[in-house]
């Protein structure tokens, strides 16, 4: 029984055909091309045709799956709190010196 889902970013697939499971990257509207990527990390594009050719079924993103820019976006995160936290502590020395200042 053939599935006829339409890409949507972000969502997992898996070819019931090849055994193959994917996720949308991003779609061209213009040029009719969506960007796929496979659970090795290899990225393919396919045109909107051969999608709808496809028997696909929408699955859960699969166990032990990591994100690359998932990962590097919340180490980022992380760093910015980080240096968020050196900011208070120099605003505090900052402070602490223009109470000296005072004092003299």
């Amino acid at each position: 029984m053939s599935r006829d889902y339409e890409p949507v970013p972000g969502q997992w697939y898996e070819n019931l055909e090849e055994e193959e499971q994917f996720r949308v990257l991003s779609i061209d509207e213009d040029s009719e091309l969506i960007e796929i990527e496979y659970l090795d990390g290899d990225i393919e594009e396919l045109d909107l045709e051969a999608w709808h050719e496809m028997d696909l079924e929408r699955i859960e993103e699969p166990e032990g799956w990591s994100d690359e820019d998932d990962d590097s976006d919340e180490d980022e995160e992380e760093w910015e709190e980080d240096d968020d936290e050196d900011d208070d502590d120099w605003d505090e020395d900052e402070d602490d010196d223009a109470d000296d200042q005072d004092e003299y």
